[in-house]
Order: C-alpha cells, then sequence, then structure tokens
C-alpha cells in the first residue's frame, strides 16, 4: 500500500537588514512594519514516500525590499530549492524575479534539472482512459494487483526559461516575450533502483506499466517514447490591475500567450504552437480580510502536433512553480491526480473564498494567518487521436479506454495559509474529488496562493 506522509518541519524566518523603519500607527489600528533590506523565508520539509523513499532537502525565498519605499513590494526576489529521494528523485531550481534590474522591464529567469522516478501517468483524454486503483493497491485481491507504479514513468527535465515583460505607458496593459530551453528525458519506471534494500514482500513485481503499454501498442511513437528537446518562443499580452500580486483583494490579471515551437529552433521531428488564455479576478467583500478570487484558463494546440511529453506542460506569464503539468495535483484541480487528464486542448477553472483571520508581529516580521475553501474544476475540450486498431486482440480494451467518457473532472476542499510579510506564503491544501475516477484525496504543502 502506497503511504505517503509530509512532515513540516519548521517555518524558519531570517531577518536580515540594514535598516528597520519605525512602526507607523492610525486611529483603531495596527499597521504592519515596513520591510527594508533583505530578508529570508525557508521551510525545510521532510517526506516520505514507500517507493521512491525518503525526501530531504530545504527550499527558500530570498526578498530585497531596499529602503522600503516600494514595501509590500520588493526590488528582488531570489527562490531556491534543493531536494532529494534515496531512490533518485531530485528536484534542483533557482528561480528569479525583478521590476528593477532593467529599467522599464520585469525580468523573470527560471533553471531547474528535475529528476522524477515515478511520474504519474494515466493515458490520454481523461476519462476516456480507465482508472484502475485496485491494480496499484497491493492490499487487495493479487488477483487485481498489478503494481503500485504502474501508473507512472520516469522523466528527468531541464528547463532554461527567460521572460521579459514591458508596460504600455502608464496603463495596465504589458507585453510579454520569452523563451524557453527544454530537454525532457522519459522512459519506463526503473524497478531495480526502487526495489534496492527493500524486503521481498514489498518490492515491486517486473511488470509493465501503462507507459510501456502505450509505446508497445503504439500510442507513444518510437520516435518520442524516450524524450527529446524542446525549444520554445513565448509572445503575448497582459492586462494587470491587482493591489497586492501575492493575494489581491481586488483587480484583473488576464493574459493571452502564444508558445511556438518551431523546427527550426531544432525541435527535431517536432513543430507546434499553442494558445493559452488565462483570466483570473478578484472581489473585496470584507475590507483587508475577506475576499473572492476565481480563475479560468484554456489551453490548446492551434497547428502542428505536440509529442506526449509536452501536452501536459503549462504556460503562464508567471510561475516560479517547481511542477507546472496538469491538470490535476497542487496547482490545477487540487485532489485529483496529477496528470488525470491530459488532451490536445484542455480548460480549468478554480474558485477560492479567502479569509484573513489574524494578524500579528513578531521576530521583526509581519505576518497573517488565513483559511480557504475551494472549488477546482476542469475537462479535456481538445482530444488526442487514440486509435485502438494496433491493439493487440488479447487486450480487453474496456480495461483501459472508455472512449467517449471524458467529462467534467471536480474537487472541492479546504487551505491553510501563513504569511510573512505579504510575500512569503507557505500553503497547505486539502482537496477531495468528486468522482473516484479522479483518485480521492490530496495534501499539498506549497508556497503561495494558486493564482
Amino acid at each position: 500500500m502506497k503511504r505517503y506522509f509530509i512532515l513540516l518541519a519548521t517555518l524558519s524566518c531570517i531577518h536580515l537588514v540594514r535598516g528597520q523603519a519605525p512602526d507607523t500607527t492610525q486611529a483603531n489600528k495596527k499597521t504592519e512594519k515596513v520591510k527594508t533590506g533583505w530578508n529570508l523565508g525557508a521551510l525545510p520539509v521532510v517526506g516520505y514516500n514507500s517507493d521512491i523513499g525518503f525526501q530531504y532537502g530545504a527550499l527558500a525565498n530570498l526578498y530585497y525590499y531596499g529602503d522600503g519605499s516600494i514595501y509590500p513590494k520588493y526590488f528582488h526576489s531570489i527562490y531556491m530549492e534543493i531536494s532529494r529521494t534515496t531512490k533518485g528523485s531530485g528536484i534542483n531550481q533557482l528561480f528569479y524575479d525583478s521590476e528593477h534590474l532593467l529599467p522599464g522591464l520585469r525580468v523573470t529567469a527560471d533553471i531547474s534539472y528535475l529528476t522524477e522516478k515515478a511520474l504519474d501517468f494515466y493515458g490520454f483524454n481523461g476519462y476516456d482512459a480507465v482508472y484502475n486503483a485496485d491494480w496499484t493497491d497491493d492490499s487487495k485481491d493479487s488477483l487485481t494487483y498489478i503494481s503500485r507504479v504502474f501508473y507512472k514513468h520516469e522523466r528527468k527535465l531541464f528547463r532554461f526559461a527567460l521572460d521579459f515583460q514591458g508596460k504600455f505607458g502608464d496603463s495596465p496593459l504589458h507585453w510579454l516575450a520569452g523563451l524557453a530551453l527544454l530537454h525532457v528525458g522519459t522512459d519506463s519506471v526503473d524497478i531495480e533502483r526502487l526495489n534496492k534494500g527493500k524486503s521481498d514482500a514489498k518490492k515491486l513485481p517486473d511488470s509493465l506499466g501503462l507507459y510501456d503499454k502505450y509505446v508497445k501498442w503504439g500510442l507513444i511513437s518510437a520516435g518520442e517514447s524516450k524524450g527529446g528537446g524542446v525549444n520554445y518562443l513565448k509572445l503575448g499580452f497582459i492586462y494587470d490591475t491587482r493591489d497586492n500580486e501575492p493575494n489581491p483583494m481586488h483587480g484583473i490579471w488576464t493574459e493571452a500567450l502564444i508558445c511556438t515551437a518551431p523546427r527550426f529552433m531544432m525541435n527535431g521531428n517536432y513543430g507546434y504552437t499553442k494558445l493559452s488564455i488565462i483570466h483570473r479576478q478578484y472581489f473585496t467583500l470584507l475590507r483587508e480580510k475577506l475576499s473572492l478570487a476565481y480563475r479560468l484558463a484554456y489551453q490548446g494546440t492551434i497547428s502542428g502536433r505536440a509529442p506526449f511529453f509536452m501536452q501536459p506542460y503549462l504556460i503562464s506569464s508567471f510561475s516560479q512553480s517547481t511542477n507546472i503539468d496538469g491538470m490535476g495535483g497542487v496547482r490545477t484541480i487540487r485532489g485529483m491526480l496529477r496528470n488525470r487528464a491530459v488532451g490536445d486542448g484542455m480548460a480549468y477553472g478554480n474558485m477560492e473564498l479567502r479569509w484573513k483571520f489574524y494578524r500579528t508581529q513578531g521576530w521583526n516580521q509581519n505576518f497573517y494567518f488565513g483559511l480557504n475553501g475551494f472549488v477546482d474544476a476542469g475537462q479535456v475540450v481538445q482530444k488526442i487521436p487514440v486509435s485502438l486498431a494496433s491493439l493487440p486482440e488479447d487486450v480487453n480494451q474496456s480495461d483501459y479506454f472508455e472512449l467517449n467518457s471524458e467529462a467534467l473532472h471536480l474537487t472541492y476542499g479546504l487551505g491553510f495559509r501563513v504569511a510573512m510579510n505579504q510575500n512569503f506564503i507557505l500553503a497547505v491544501d486539502y482537496g477531495q474529488v468528486a468522482d473516484k475516477r479522479d483518485g480521492s484525496s490530496g495534501v499539498y504543502v506549497n508556497l503561495g496562493y494558486l493564482f
């Protein structure tokens, strides 16, 4: 039986300043301390998964507020994460964001190397691909159990991305231009590596997973089954009237982006263009305390054909999240299995009620605590072509496919937030699925609000 524990060891707040501005007060209202200099939020996380092993490492976000004149905005933000598991998975990420590095431009840069020994793979087109939970549950009858990693495969991802944003005068309209260089390596789960050091009773069986079957049946072509390089350009427009980026109380944040990976950029046999449209809006219900926020998003292919390993990859104007796969999981539909619904075109939405129920100051820092209630939903709206003609005759198609069954995926749940100086935000979310075809539930420890 797969077990997953996340131990939140501590929330460390280290304050490095060259000066501290004095407190300011208003009648009957306690205001925040204006932050100056450097501030560091650090979060060590320890995890355990019975198949990929113990996770150990740390993440940190370093902010530079300068003289405090633009607080709670920052001059520079540097995010770092390094973690490992004893079975070979790992996260190595460095993310930078600033509106002050170059005059008139916002610069964001990301360099990451991510190794995943057991990345979720459930097939294509959501409910059109059957998910059988009994096949992965080793506590069930031995006649139904196949492997705890049946719906998994291995992936190694190197990513370098650089984006520039500029304004059109004093208007809230921005332009964006960027590029990304990726190399993705995919393979079968390394059963021998994951079995090392396990008792015979806990060892994974040496059996084909769904990814292996898709390759064998030709649903994933041999040419892309091991991954490859993808280099793309990103162009678009952003309309942004948010009053506070980390957790807006009012405003609109809407973007339309084109992401194109043409063959002349050394993309091999791949050449495709995707369109991403995301609209987010925020409403104040109770000043400084209660707000309603929603997000509506669409991403689809408008020309060419993307390789299978790039179909879940989500595009946006700003995301420091390590994992930007979808739909399903911490950044899209919480509670649903990660990558449960993958298609040529995907639409999803989220609605959150956000309550900042307590504010305080300590250790020369400003804190607030928040609770969220949320509903998430999504659906594949453009399907990846799936031909069953190549399946061997001895394959029971109903075990793997239920064509034309895709429908709305729905989850709901609660979240808890601890924010330091409005920017470093510890997020804990619990999501529950409405349909067991999407799994059961999920608990996530992460940084920042969903949007």
